[in-house]
């Protein structure tokens, strides 16, 4: 369970697994029609990497505290950019996809949050 104790380690790759929702629906709204015509759209596209971009060295490294220092630091653009995404989805599409993307990216975040408020001093 994501909200059980964790040490920064168990943190890390709690958190990992949620970026992987988070990439995938980067991925999916890159590539989409609806992208290549909404600006609003491509920018939420842009902050998603940033995110996924500023954890992956310490990811790499395998540096716990690092990592969820970074994922700190970028948790409130991570948010934002899911809220903006979440207000302009019904704008830019009613299809399921759509929808599941948004349910997906609130979910992750959710469960990032969580995981950051468990994390146990090693």
């Amino acid at each position: 369970m994501s909200g059980s104790p964790a040490t920064p380690d168990e943190a890390m790759h709690r958190i990992d697994a949620q970026l992987s929702h988070i990439w995938m629906v980067r991925t999916f709204l890159k590539h989409c029609e609806e992208a290549e015509e909404d600006d609003d759209l491509m920018e939420v596209v842009r902050d998603l990497y940033d995110f996924c971009l500023a954890l992956g060295p310490a990811w790499n490294d395998k540096n716990s505290a690092e990592y969820l220092k970074q994922t700190r630091k970028k948790l409130g653009k991570l948010r934002a950019a899911v809220e903006r995404f979440v207000a302009l989805q019904p704008e830019v599409s009613s299809h399921t996809n759509f929808q599941m993307a948004a349910v997906s990216l609130t979910t992750a975040v959710a469960a990032i949050t969580a995981v950051l408020e468990s994390v146990t001093q090693a």
